[in-house]
């Protein structure tokens, strides 16, 4: 047994916790780039904790899912800034913007030739610059990742900026900066967030640190998902969903992921699709094949094995099967309304394309078992 595990430098969570963010903060410096989305009034409370620090705020805004330019833009604004801290307050998209951001303050060159897949996969050589990561929604679990996702418009295709120095220096959770998510904000983030515990955990490359976290962190988004999309200031609800999407970015970051994630990299680069709309599309599709595959070609595998456990932890029965797994997100998908892949304009006409880099991407080398492009095609028509 060989496995590695690391995270961010400090995970503080816990309801009210972005008060502390001054003191913290004043470790680091006294320059920050404060990376936000659309809504940059949501930071005022931040800001207010900084300046009472004595940090000097300069806003930069993230207003949908980042992009190399975007990023690129970001690195001369905050140099010229002479920024010498990044703290990102939002979504995935902002902490992975920020991180990467964080990381050409000191390291030099084209942020694609960095880049997996499209780009040279140059590894990052100096500890970036001080990044904080402040999550806003629960799903991502990108705040203790050691990676960033960014969409290159001409390749049509997300991917990977990688490396251990892009974990945070602090992840702060705050519950409490969840209660103003819509319900499909809610939906489609808590299920990214599921996505995350459960490909782990059935990847090739599991643990025994991340099976405990997969674990733990499926049976809060089994009882409280639902309640929390249901009413957005359910507090028990809502911390489970956080501590859930921290769960599962402690998983992802130290296990593999698979097919959803290894299809969520095309789709997202050519489609205007969230990340954890895609993720609910497909996921008891993707679950639904790997089980059938492992049925007719691995019968007695230790992927097939969690799989029957991933149903007994969602359904609650000691006796269930992997198949009645499928059915319990499939069920959980439709109560939460979850678009299927046609309310973003795909359609057949683009599953070679997609089938083609989905097998490029490097979640697919995670997944339990190898799936064949018709097997890959079938996860594609059945979440259209």
């Amino acid at each position: 047994m060989q496995f590695e595990f690391a995270t961010a430098t400090r995970i503080i969570f816990g309801p009210g916790a972005i008060s502390q963010i001054g003191s913290l903060a004043r470790e680091f410096g006294k320059r920050a780039l404060l990376v936000t989305g659309r809504t940059a009034d949501r930071a005022e409370k931040l800001r207010s904790n900084l300046a009472a620090r004595e940090i000097t705020c300069v806003p930069f805004q993230v207003a949908g899912e980042p992009t190399v330019d975007l990023v690129t833009s970001g690195i001369r604004f905050a140099r010229d800034e002479q920024c010498d801290l990044v703290i990102s307050l939002g979504g995935g998209s902002v902490i992975d913007a920020g991180k990467a951001i964080a990381a050409f303050l000191t390291n030099t060159g084209d942020v694609i030739d960095y880049l997996e897949v499209i780009g040279q996969g140059k590894p990052l050589t100096r500890p970036p610059a001080p990044f904080l990561a402040i999550p806003t929604t629960a799903g991502t679990g990108t705040e203790v990742t050691r990676n960033a996702v960014l969409a290159s418009i001409p390749h049509r295709v997300k991917v990977s900026l990688r490396s251990p120095l892009l974990l945070a220096k602090i992840a702060l959770i705050d519950p409490e900066l969840t209660y103003d998510l819509t319900p499909a904000l809610t939906a489609s983030t808590g299920l990214d967030a599921l996505t995350q515990l459960i490909e782990p955990y059935v990847s090739i490359r599991s643990n025994p640190l991340t099976d405990g976290f997969c674990i733990e962190g499926m049976r809060r988004v089994a009882r409280s998902l639902q309640r929390a999309y249901r009413n957005s200031h359910d507090a028990p609800a809502r911390e489970d969903m956080a501590l859930a999407s921290l769960l599962g970015g402690l998983a992802l970051a130290n296990a593999a992921l698979g097919a959803v994630h290894g299809f969520a990299a095309p789709l997202g680069g050519s489609f205007h699709a969230p990340h954890g709309a895609v993720c609910a599309a497909l996921l008891s599709h993707a679950m639904e094949m790997n089980v059938r595959a492992l049925r007719e070609r691995q019968p007695g595998s230790e992927p097939l094995r969690r799989y029957e456990e991933v149903a007994r932890v969602l359904t609650g029965h000691g006796q269930a099967r992997a198949e009645d797994g499928v059915r319990w997100v499939r069920d959980l998908c439709e109560a939460l309304q979850a678009p299927r892949l046609r309310a973003f304009g795909v359609t057949e006409d683009h599953f070679s394309e997609l089938v083609e880099k989905a097998a490029k991407a490097s979640s697919m080398r995670g997944n339990s078992i190898v799936l064949t492009p018709d097997e890959m095609r079938e996860v594609l028509g059945r979440a259209l």
